[in-house]
């Protein structure tokens, strides 16, 4: 399917490793020019080799930790007027309320949450002026089933997805959209890392540890590609009367009793 992205500009954050990464090459692959940021000036650096190699398109690359303000305005000069934004960077710990110290809580807030709050800030007034623009929040299924196991997680898809709903209700009468999209247990290499320790603690054998994923739906984690592709059709005109909404990519888990 003809996506018709060809000559757009996305900014992808978190765009060197995972989700950020694949919808990175999904995107150069339908013709967009890319700025990537993340904290690793070497992944970084990695992640825009692969995609010139294989895609005719420019990669420009921003080491920034976008916790600090300061950087993230300093990206969106760097970057200037983009047609996509692709809010990705950030994961929050695992922990109980009474786990989790007050520094690691705010500090994974101030990359996850106010990150993606403060660069849609400065990429949707371009936008809005411009009349026309998309916004991704990759926020995560756990807004949508709270743990108590991951209640900083919970508590800050949540907001994620109620900053995607309420603005994205309001972007279309600038000619902008904004959406949110949850994905599920998806086969990042960040999650297979701990798949594999688990499986060396309960089966011995870290290379089992897709024996630990047959609960999921379908039986195993989904894929990258499965969370970039759906990303990738919301960017584009096919997909013009999307806003306001959360879309989960989580093979039906949020829906199971």
């Amino acid at each position: 399917m003809e996506l018709n992205l060809k000559g757009r500009t996305a900014l992808v954050t978190g765009g060197s490793r995972g989700i950020g990464f694949g919808v990175a090459q999904l995107l150069a692959a339908e013709g967009c020019n890319l700025h990537l940021a993340s904290r690793s000036a070497e992944s970084l650096e990695a992640a825009r080799k692969k995609i010139t190699d294989a895609h005719r398109v420019n990669v420009t690359v921003h080491a920034l930790d976008l916790s600090k303000r300061e950087n993230v305005v300093r990206l969106a000069k760097a970057c200037g007027s983009v047609d996509i934004l692709i809010n990705n960077a950030g994961a929050i710990p695992q922990g109980t309320i009474t786990a989790l110290d007050d520094k690691t809580w705010r500090e994974a807030w101030d990359l996850k949450v106010f990150g993606f709050i403060n660069l849609t800030r400065d990429v949707y007034r371009d936008m809005c002026e411009k009349k026309r623009g998309v916004i991704i929040n990759v926020v995560g299924a756990a807004g949508e089933r709270a743990r108590a196991d991951y209640i900083a997680g919970s508590m800050a898809n949540a907001s994620l997805m109620m900053m995607s709903r309420a603005l994205g209700a309001e972007s279309v009468d600038h000619g902008v959209r904004v959406i949110a999209i949850n994905p599920g247990a998806i086969e990042t290499d960040r999650q297979v890392v701990r798949w594999k320790a688990r499986a060396k603690a309960e089966l011995g054998d870290e290379n089992r540890w897709r024996e630990l994923t047959k609960r999921f739906p379908f039986g195993r984690l989904g894929t990258v590609d499965e969370v970039a592709n759906m990303i990738a059709f919301l960017c584009s005109d096919r997909s013009g009367y999307t806003s306001g909404t959360v879309i989960t990519v989580d093979g039906g888990a949020a829906s199971r009793n």
